[in-house]
Order: C-alpha cells, then structure tokens, then sequence
C-alpha cells in the first residue's frame, strides 16, 4: 500500500467518546457453582494436575463424551475454565433448545455446565478471571452480545445492533469491544469499546471498510488492536491517549491481525507466509518465519502456531519467543483459536476429530483437548 493511501486511509480513522447507560437485566441460564473467581478457587497454579498430556475437555461431568462441537475453544489464562460450544442436548446441567450451545469445562471441579440456551452465531471467549463469558446470539436478523457473569448471572442488555460484529472481552468483565458493520447509506464500520465502571463507550471509526475489523482488546481495556481489512494495515489504539497509532507493520506489508496479548505488550499479524510478533513498548517486531501464528498466550512469551505444510509434521506448535524453543501441541490433523495457551505456556486447548488423542474416543466427531505440556 502507498504511503500516500495510508496518510488517507488514517485521516478517515476518527475516534468519539460517549457516555451511555448500560444496564445488565437478565438473569443468567446456568451459572457455576461457589462465589469465589477462578483464580482465588484454584490457589496459585488454578489449574488442575499438572500431568503432562492430553485430556478431553467436551465431556460432561460424568465423563461422557459429547456428540458434536464446532467453533474455537477459549481457555483461561490459569488453564482451568475452557468454554465452547456443542449441540449435544444432555453435556450440562440443562438441556438445549436447538442448535449449539455454550458450555464452561472447570477442569478442577470436573464440572459440565450450560450457559444460558441460546446458540452463539461466533465462538463464545471467557475472560481472563474465568467468571466472564461472552457471546453474540441472532435476534431479529441482528447480532447481539450477552455476557454471562457465572457467579452472580449477568447477561448485558444487546450492543450490537448491526449485520455483524465480533467481541473481545477484558479480564474481569469490565471492558468490552466488538465491531459493528453497517451497509447503507455506504459501507462503514466502527469498533466499540465499553467500560462498564464508568458507562464511558470509546467509538473508532475505520471508514469504507467491509473486512471485519478483528478487535483484540488487552485485559485492561487499555490497548487495542484491531485491523483496517480493506486496506490490510494493523492499528494500535491506546485508551491513555485515545488516538489510533499505525500502520504497525509498515509500508511495505499487507497484514492480518491474530490478537494481542492480554498484557497488551504484544501484538500478532499474519503477513505473507510470515508470523510477526509486535512488541506494543519498543516498537520493534520479532519475525517467526514460513509459519501461521494462530495465538498468543498472556504474557506475550508464547506462540501458538500451525506450520504451512501439516502432512510433514505435527499440525499445532507451541514457541517459547525467548528461546526459540518449539514444542509439538498436537502430530494429528487440528485446529485452535485465539485465547488457546495459558498464561504460563503449560497448557493449550485445541480441537481434533483424531480419534487417538484420548482412550474411548468413539464418537466419531471433532471434539475439544487440551494438551498439558512438560
């Protein structure tokens, strides 16, 4: 892209701060069990046993496996709460209506539970205290998001009245964005970011763009990141000083964002056949070479990545960014998300319809694993 287009294609950026009111009505469908976070509820680790490999995480609580999961799987940052979607009726402790529906794995407690009974029209995320979970659901041709506290039952008031939007939620629930695409009078979109605290609603403009825009929002609603899908540029906003700063990777690049990190010191984008990892504070950015970067873990010091070519070696491989060191996450044919790799880089959730992974696996469907590492 010229440098004269994306002096034109950053004057069309334009950022708005609103106040609005919002107000949280509803009561949540399932909720788990006990009042403390995920956190404080699993002591410093928060995970379960840390036994190095894989373990099946659609499962009900008896330890059934499920019929059927599609969409990516999110994991908390301790490794302990994962939640995706399945159309099996009987996984939690509530039936479905029909289609998918949302589920929250705690691998500590071994608990199954259904969340609401509506069927998400995107993967559902869970934030990073695992008490959050949110999801957008079609009504009236519209998408809009719910956001389900599982302590207290907290499903937002709708917020994406729009063809399309795509949501990323901050640690503890307190920040939300997601982007908003609008047809007519002429094709726009904007990003929106809410701090539910102080009822405060950051408005990014990205103006004749119909590519979706990928928000990716640190925990503490502080920095996002987020892509101009027409013009392929990467942008970084930064809440303290409210103006959109990019394109991050440069003339020379057409990129495609995979999210930043919950710390918001790194950012991940695609260009070419290349993974780069952006560091938020020097500005400089860390070439992964001839990989698909698919996720990063929390802190930043984790890549999540598929090689280009899976017939002539494992399909998920997890990088240490300091060392250079790779580990093999899965060596049959599978698939993640973002938000996939704890915290630490110990655990990463992923789906497969390998029926070797796990004993008794017999369903002959896709289901969702999590790998425990070292």
């Amino acid at each position: 892209m010229s440098a004269n287009a994306k002096r034109s294609t950053t004057r069309q950026r334009r950022i708005r701060v609103v106040l609005s009111a919002v107000v949280a009505v509803c009561a949540i469908t399932a909720a788990l069990p006990g009042a403390a976070s995920a956190a404080q509820a699993a002591g410093t680790d928060g995970a379960a046993e840390r036994v190095a490999g894989v373990e099946r995480i659609s499962v009900t609580s008896e330890g059934l496996q499920a019929d059927n999961h599609s969409g990516d799987a999110s994991l908390t940052p301790d490794g302990r709460r994962v939640v995706f979607t399945s159309s099996t009726r009987y996984l939690g402790t509530n039936a479905a209506t029909t289609g998918d529906t949302v589920y929250v794995r705690d691998r500590q407690t071994g608990r199954t539970t259904q969340i609401g009974d509506e069927t998400p029209v995107q993967a559902p995320t869970i934030g990073a205290d695992g008490d959050h979970v949110a999801f957008p659901v079609l009504r009236m041709r519209n998408e809009h998001m719910r956001i389900h506290d599982l302590r207290t039952g907290w499903p937002a008031s709708p917020l994406c009245p729009a063809a399309y939007c795509r949501m990323s939620l901050g640690a503890s629930g307190q920040h939300l964005a997601y982007d908003v695409q609008f047809r007519r009078p002429e094709p726009n979109q904007r990003i929106e970011v809410i701090n539910y605290d102080t009822a405060v609603k950051y408005v990014i403009d990205v103006i004749h763009n119909t590519e979706p825009t990928l928000p990716s929002l640190s925990d503490d609603g502080r920095f996002l990141a987020y892509q101009d899908g027409g013009a392929q540029d990467i942008f970084l906003w930064d809440r303290n000083d409210g103006t959109p700063q990019g394109p991050i990777e440069g003339p020379a690049k057409a990129a495609e964002l995979v999210q930043i990190s919950n710390n918001g010191g790194k950012v991940v984008y695609r260009s070419g056949a290349d993974t780069y990892v952006h560091d938020t504070a020097t500005g400089t950015a860390q070439l992964v070479a001839n990989v698909r970067g698919v996720a990063i873990d929390p802190t930043g010091n984790h890549l999540l990545y598929a090689p280009h070519d899976p017939t002539t070696g494992p399909s998920l491989v997890l990088r240490d960014l300091r060392t250079g060191t790779d580990e093999t996450v899965s060596d049959q044919p599978a698939t993640a998300g973002i938000d996939a790799v704890s915290a630490d880089g110990r655990h990463v959730v992923f789906q497969s319809a390998a029926a070797d992974l796990v004993p008794g696996d017999t369903n002959g469907k896709a289901d969702v694993f999590l790998r425990t590492l070292r």
